[in-house]
């Protein structure tokens, strides 16, 4: 991308058009001031399903058309997440701004060598973590940073479904990632340490895993993860000092309750100090769910995304967000293998 350019498009490629890609291609082609040029899928019997559909389009088998093609502007990196790294990267040095899709890499080593790459080529780099880009995680975050639940005490995330097994990365890399990020940007922090106990019961990877995490002061979260459940779940509990609140995506409305309960806790009067003891009491009061909107978290994210690259602004959820991302996930892999915990900081 020259900067100062006079076109008001942002000229978009897709690589990728398998279980994601129709998706994110729907959403780029929706999204004003944006073109999309190309769509890049080595199998050209997904390519015949584009042409359908999106007439204008140029469909190519070769990542190199696009690299060298000085008109893109920037690339939309949805493929495997083995080739995250090597593809992204090659993007960036091309001068051409990336999205890539989530995880970014699947080390923290080769996140923070895009970033740093990124911040030498001058170029945006954005990392599509779905879920923040939700009103309803959004509304969540107004609601922490308002102060009205009081200080976080813990975190309890659930997201449990039957499948979708994943060939090149465990549960941990395909689900945890959208709670670890979701923490992340509710709670702008990392954790110090993760530990993991993760089984895999059918192939190479673990199936279902068990992450708690631990941060600065008494903070904790527990995150449970699984392919392998009867029901899917995608629940989270906040535990505040002053209110609870249930943030639950599979409700097709009241996405997020607020209950205004919690506990009282006396010392008993008279008592040794070294005896600790104390009256416990229970506040229960009103449940209310806060309005969301109703908007795809995949247009949102679009939009933003054309918006960073116009304006040449870092999106919260850039290359740095990404590497902070991972190196929490491939800590925890590290933490279920070796069967202890691991600092992060």
């Amino acid at each position: 991308m020259v900067l100062g350019r006079m076109s008001p498009m942002t000229k978009v490629a897709l690589v990728g058009y398998g279980y994601w890609g129709p998706n994110l291609l729907r959403n780029f082609y929706e999204t004003p001031n944006c073109e999309v040029l190309y769509c890049c899928d080595k199998d050209t019997s997904r390519l015949k399903l584009v042409r359908k559909r999106y007439p204008s389009v140029i469909l190519t088998s070769s990542f190199t058309d696009i690299l060298k093609d000085e008109e893109v502007d920037a690339v939309i990196i949805a493929v495997p997440n083995k080739l995250h790294y090597k593809m992204a990267k090659q993007v960036i040095e091309a001068g051409k701004d990336v999205l890539i899709e989530k995880p970014m890499t699947l080390t923290a080593k080769e996140a923070r060598d895009l970033t740093t790459t990124a911040k030498r080529k001058k170029r945006i780099v954005m990392v599509d973590h779905v879920f923040l880009f939700t009103q309803a995680v959004r509304k969540l975050k107004q609601i922490i940073d308002s102060g009205k639940i009081g200080e976080i005490v813990y975190i309890d995330s659930v997201r449990v479904n039957l499948g979708l097994f994943q060939k090149d990365s465990n549960v941990i890399y395909d689900l945890a990632t959208h709670d670890i990020s979701i923490l992340k940007y509710l709670l702008g922090k990392d954790p110090n340490t993760v530990s993991c106990t993760g089984k895999s019961y059918f192939g190479r990877y673990e199936e279902v895993a068990y992450l708690h995490l631990d941060y600065p002061g008494k903070m904790s979260c527990h995150v449970h993860v699984s392919w392998l459940s009867p029901l899917k779940v995608r629940r989270m509990m906040i535990v505040g000092t002053k209110k609870m609140v249930v943030y639950d995506d599979v409700e097709t409305s009241e996405k997020i309750k607020i209950y205004d309960k919690g506990i009282m806790v006396d010392g008993l009067k008279g008592a040794p100090k070294k005896a600790r003891l104390v009256r416990v009491g229970y506040r229960s009061g009103d449940i209310w769910s806060p309005h969301t909107d109703i908007v795809e978290a995949l247009s949102v994210m679009s939009k933003e995304f054309v918006e960073a690259v116009e304006k040449r602004k870092e999106h919260f959820s850039n290359g740095k967000f990404g590497q902070s991302v991972v190196n929490v996930l491939e800590k925890a892999t590290i933490s279920s293998k070796q069967r202890k915990a691991i600092r992060l900081i």
